[in-house]
């Protein structure tokens, strides 16, 4: 003689499946997150509220070191060679002459770390164009020479 036995389902009640996976003292108004990120979401506002948005002074000085450089001429004395160049791939720059157009060495009051932070502008007259192709190059200070 075989007896049926009705097992009752787990109560599915929201009530009850909130006060099983909230922690005991949860309130709605406090943070979601564990306690380990609150303290260090709190911090990272502490420091973003309070940081000095001023460069520091080494860096305002590299920056106006560099303003006079912009806009002069200068000659590359080292072999370069880019590959960026439409219509001329492969091009040796050295003995090209061309204008300093920018320093990217500080961006937005922070030194960056550009490799090449001075951008240059040359303008290249190929054979069957009449408009000279003009291109920019980045270059360290070492690879140009003021002309």
């Amino acid at each position: 003689m075989a007896t049926a036995t009705a097992a009752a389902p787990p109560s599915t009640s929201s009530s009850s499946l909130l006060r099983r996976s909230l922690p005991p003292k949860f309130s709605a108004a406090r943070c979601l997150a564990p306690p380990r990120c609150r303290a260090r979401l709190r911090t990272a506002c502490q420091v973003a509220v309070s940081s000095d948005v001023s460069p520091p002074p080494d860096v305002a000085d590299e920056e106006a070191a560099a303003v006079p450089k912009i806009g002069k001429r200068v000659r590359v004395t080292t072999p370069v060679r880019v590959y960026h160049v439409p219509m001329a791939p492969d091009l040796n720059l050295r003995d090209m002459e061309g204008v300093v157009k920018q320093y990217v060495g500080v961006w937005k009051g922070k030194r960056i770390t550009a490799n090449r932070p001075f951008r240059v502008e040359f303008e290249l007259k190929l054979d069957g164009q009449d408009k000279p192709v003009r291109f920019f190059v980045h270059l360290r200070e070492d690879e140009f020479e003021f002309v």
